[in-house]
């Protein structure tokens, strides 16, 4: 069996996050969504669970960082193209997210981002197949 992986990230609110990442083609699994969280579905292996910050704040005894002035984590994500890269931060600037840098361009790998309403980052890399070694 694969392993999964389920980045937890607290969020302001709840229904502008879902919201947001509707605009970004996400989906959401009902079973694991209340008025406190929300279990977004990136693929089949990978999904974010989106907390309320008192819901969060249940799970650790540590303060919330405030993603809008510190980092807390990187979130990166595979993509298939340098367009579906550019598309993906298009949408997240339209549904009100912000950039953070300029694209960056390393020949073999193409990446660039956006931040989430709360300030999470959230990175995009596309890289060519024949760049990755298969050994």
């Amino acid at each position: 069996m694969a392993t999964k992986i389920f980045v937890n990230l607290p969020v302001k609110n709840l229904n502008k996050s879902i919201e947001f990442f509707t605009q970004l083609g996400y989906t959401f699994n009902p079973q694991f969504t209340d008025e406190t969280a929300t279990c977004m579905i990136v693929s089949e292996d990978i999904f974010v669970m989106l907390l309320t910050e008192a819901k969060f704040k249940t799970f650790t005894p540590k303060a919330i960082c405030d993603a809008t002035k510190y980092t807390e984590v990187l979130v990166c994500l595979s993509s298939g193209s340098r367009k579906e890269v550019d598309e993906m931060v298009c949408k997240a600037v339209a549904a009100g997210g912000a950039t953070y840098n300029e694209p960056q361009d390393h020949g073999f790998m193409y990446g660039h981002g956006f931040q989430d309403l709360d300030g999470h980052i959230w990175e995009l890399i596309y890289m060519e197949p024949n760049a990755v070694n298969q050994d």
